[in-house]
């Protein structure tokens, strides 16, 4: 619903846009969760956080910001027109700011926790498996029946808990129909493995290299 009124707008504005932007700020600092993938879910947690941050300003400076809004008591939003700067950068500061701060401040702790969780018990088999891990070969046998496979290296990746199982493996070799590895496809850019297109995944250590040799394959 557009607001057609100035008190409408402030109410949008004070309601929706500070929750908006603890969800925008979140979501680049941790990603997106998956269960606000829909935008109703998204709309409805924005506007639970405004709510709340609303709450502590209230409780913190409510006296001020009422007495800052109303100005000399020409009319409910006087103190707009009367000290416009001094409102915009109260706005500046509850919309956007604190909202951040505080989606920042959230972010540093999911990611302490996370990692003491990991340092003590991988929260997931996937986790357990590619923790720490080094350079190897990976194998997966997808749902299809088909084999897949490459290296997992310095620039691969592989998802930690809470994110969908996926694996970005640096460089792709070509599988034979039984799943033995052959050699490494050309101009290979990496491949993409999603945990949920997966049956089986097989972790290969690298064979020791002998002299003159130049090829990595298990």
């Amino acid at each position: 619903m557009t607001p057609s009124t100035v008190q409408q707008l402030a109410i949008l504005v004070l309601l929706v846009l500070p929750g908006t932007s603890y969800l925008f700020a979140r979501e680049r600092l941790l990603g997106v969760r998956e269960a606000e993938q829909e935008v109703t879910n998204r709309f409805l947690r924005a506007l639970g956080v405004g709510v709340l941050l609303d709450a502590a300003y209230l409780i913190a400076a409510g006296p001020q910001l009422v007495r800052l809004l109303r100005g000399d008591g020409g009319g409910s939003l006087a103190g707009v027109v009367d000290r416009p700067r001094a409102v915009g950068l109260w706005l500046l500061l509850l919309v956007v700011v604190l909202p951040t701060l505080v989606a920042w401040a959230e972010a540093v702790w999911a990611r302490r926790r996370r990692a003491a969780v990991l340092d003590h018990q991988a929260p997931t088999a996937w986790d357990a498996v590619f923790m720490d891990r080094g350079a190897c070969f990976v194998r997966v046998r997808l749902k299809n029946g088909g084999w897949a496979g490459g290296w997992y290296g310095t620039r691969s990746r592989a998802s930690a808990y809470p994110q969908p199982g996926d694996l970005f493996l640096e460089s792709q070799y070509r599988m034979e129909p039984d799943g033995a590895f052959g050699p490494r496809m050309p101009g290979t850019g990496g491949l993409y493995l999603r945990a949920a297109d997966v049956d089986l995944v097989e972790i290969h250590e690298p064979r020791p290299r002998s002299q003159g040799d130049t090829d990595d394959r298990a």
